[in-house]
């Protein structure tokens, strides 16, 4: 009779879910009731590589999610959303530029409304 605790069936697709929202190895070892030592041994076994390298290639996924919601959101009018990927992704500014010829000094007052 084998001794120690029985060993768990990881379900893989949640692991790579939890990856994916950016879970970290804590709190995904927490989900699952077993040790960090644990989750990376497993994921040794069913991929061949470690913790760290499994998380870096499903937490991309997440992103990629993430980017689409966003893009989603700017294209269904969300205008907050439209500006910071046009500032984000387009480089696009908010800058005013002011010429002024001569000797004389300018006040500019700037307020909100």
């Amino acid at each position: 009779m084998p001794a120690g605790r029985p060993k768990l069936n990881i379900d893989f697709k949640t692991l790579e879910k939890l990856c994916s929202i950016q879970c970290t190895a804590e709190e995904i070892a927490s989900y699952f009731d077993i040790s960090i030592d644990t989750l990376d041994r497993r994921i040794k076994e069913e991929y061949g590589i470690n913790f760290a390298e499994y998380f870096a290639q499903n937490k991309s996924k997440g992103r990629m999610s993430l980017r689409r919601a966003q893009y989603q959101a700017a294209m269904n009018g969300n205008t907050t959303m439209l500006v910071w990927l046009g500032k984000n992704w387009l480089s696009q500014t908010d800058k005013q530029e002011i010429s002024h010829q001569g000797d004389q000094l300018i006040k500019v007052r700037i307020t909100d409304d």
